[in-house]
């Protein structure tokens, strides 16, 4: 075993521990929460060596960087999360590679979603990102919707050809109300996300903690976690 593969190796357990520890602590199952390894900043190369590790789903927030990566590694059987805040001109990038695109945030940003997967014959999960920072109907720091866009965007994901409402992602908002409680945001989360599957009982996925609060994010609730600097080590600084 290389040492990268064995550095790796050694961060992904810790990581699984820390999750079924939660979960044990939450009275939750394992399996109720699914690891996605961001790999952003980091090669092709971390990433097979990650899936043969066992791990099905990565994410990544650069389309300049991930569409080379995903492409590299197209014969492996990952998911791949798109993370990061979009732009319409990346839209055609990302629908080749992206399974599940977990920023979603406007309405816009729907229509040139649902106009690529059409085009391409895909079919794109599709998370809203939800906003604690930001007013009611405003947009946060780091993107999203505030809460009270959730239910008309929602409705235009539904309704979007090409397009599947998975459920809904936030990041642990650093100002507002929530600064510094990141189990009070992801307890609010999962009650937006019990309003959401009252309309969409299909979209039951709650994407939310990383690396350092990702045990707050189990007892909340959470479906998914995205932990990067846990597994890949702390990112090189980009220039």
């Amino acid at each position: 075993m290389t040492d990268r593969k064995t550095q790796l190796a050694e961060n992904l357990a810790k990581v699984e521990d820390r999750i079924a520890t939660a979960c044990t602590a939450a009275g939750r199952k394992r399996e109720e929460v699914t690891l996605i390894v961001v790999t952003k900043t980091y090669p092709a190369s971390d990433v097979r060596i990650l899936s043969e590790l066992g791990v099905r789903h990565v994410a990544e927030n650069r389309d300049q960087d991930a569409a080379p990566k995903a492409a590299e590694c197209a014969d492996l059987p990952l998911t791949w999360h798109f993370v990061g805040q979009l732009q319409t001109n990346k839209v055609r990038s990302v629908v080749g590679y992206a399974d599940l695109v977990q920023s979603v945030d406007r309405a816009r940003l729907v229509t040139a979603l649902s106009k690529e997967a059409v085009r391409t014959e895909r079919r794109i999960g599709c998370l809203i990102q939800v906003a604690l920072d930001a007013q009611e109907s405003g947009r946060g720091e780091r993107g999203g919707v505030g809460t009270g866009g959730i239910e008309e965007l929602g409705e235009l994901v539904a309704g979007a050809p090409g397009l599947r409402l998975d459920g809904l992602m936030t990041v642990a908002p650093l100002t507002g109300e929530y600064a510094g409680r990141q189990q009070a945001a992801f307890e609010r989360l999962m009650d937006l996300s019990t309003v959401l599957r009252r309309a969409h009982p299909a979209a039951n996925m709650v994407s939310a903690g990383m690396s350092s609060d990702l045990e707050q994010a189990v007892a909340a609730g959470a479906t998914h976690v995205r932990v990067g600097t846990a597994v890949l080590g702390v990112r090189p600084r980009l220039g």
